[in-house]
């Protein structure tokens, strides 16, 4: 069996490589937190030197980073993957990043006769730690081949998104809706509070329309609607994602209104020190601005 690396055990990356060890694949790992490596090397994973060193053994080389910057250096920096790379490897960035970013790290892997692929991922981190994670793939049809046995140890749902590139810009416009949406269930759910309604009703009417989202239906109700701020997915990363999508949205020559006042709101938020938190908690944020009680379902009440 060819060897996987894995570079990024993070919140995301930890679960996600563990998946992949419970399923059999022979894996070499690295992370600058020497905890999560140890925890996969308990797995029967072996530990790697640095990113040269996952570079020299893996055929196929996964990365899970926070940010673009942090990506293209372990991939393209002066002792990074594509330093090290065998010909013929195929490197598979799962962070969310700058389109821009995914399209020189392509062409630097291309001139160097390795493969890249960009994999984004949805869902959150309870979902990886199921192996429950969603990807949405840029690549060709060899490479996408090649590398969905690995997807498939990792999640349960893998669209082919098209060419290069294409996976970076799909889970931009799929988190464009899902961060937008926390603001407006903000706004409405402030409101509701404000007007003295009841939460249970207002949901259940909500719910009966075509008002209803994803986010109001399906997490609130699980995360900050029980009282529940610890992050599946923080504010600060939020803003990170934001600030990705007006970005590429400018670049585009699309306007971004709505987007570009969600936010500023998420920065006001990491300004008054929220940032840690799971993104659903800016309607915490805004009604304690307000001096507003928080909206909390009542204990035994369904969503």
């Amino acid at each position: 069996m060819e060897t996987t690396g894995f570079v990024g055990l993070g919140r995301m990356g930890r679960p996600m490589a563990l998946n992949l060890c419970r399923k059999g694949h022979a894996l070499v790992v690295h992370d600058i937190n020497p905890e999560p490596v140890a925890a996969l090397v308990a797995a029967g994973a072996r530990a790697a030197g640095g990113a040269a060193d996952v570079a020299r053994a893996g055929g196929v080389i996964f990365t899970m980073l926070p940010d673009s910057a942090a990506v293209e250096l372990v991939v393209a920096g002066p002792d990074g993957l594509l330093a090290h790379a065998r010909p013929g490897s195929v490197i598979v960035d799962m962070s969310t990043v700058s389109p821009l970013a995914t399209d020189r790290l392509a062409a630097a892997a291309a001139a160097r006769g390795v493969s890249f692929v960009d994999a984004p991922v949805g869902r959150l981190a309870s979902h990886a730690d199921r192996g429950e994670s969603l990807f949405m793939v840029g690549a060709s049809d060899a490479d996408f081949a090649r590398v969905k046995p690995l997807f498939e140890a990792m999640g349960t749902t893998i669209y082919h998104c098209g060419g290069v590139g294409t996976g970076t810009r799909t889970k931009l416009v799929n988190n464009y809706l899902a961060i937008v949406s926390c603001q407006l269930n903000a706004e409405a759910l402030a409101l509701s509070q404000r007007l003295g309604l009841s939460l249970e009703r207002t949901l259940d009417v909500v719910y009966g329309t075509t008002a209803v989202n994803g986010q109001l239906k399906i997490a609130w109700p699980a995360k900050v609607l029980r009282g529940d701020t610890a992050p599946g997915f923080t504010i600060d990363l939020a803003h990170k994602d934001l600030t990705l999508i007006v970005e590429a949205a400018n670049a585009a020559r699309v306007p971004m209104a709505i987007g570009a006042a969600a936010r500023e709101a998420f920065s006001t938020a990491r300004g008054r020190g929220y940032g840690a938190l799971d993104f659903s908690s800016m309607v915490d944020v805004l009604c304690d601005l307000l001096e507003i009680d928080r909206p909390r379902l009542a204990p035994g009440t369904g969503a």
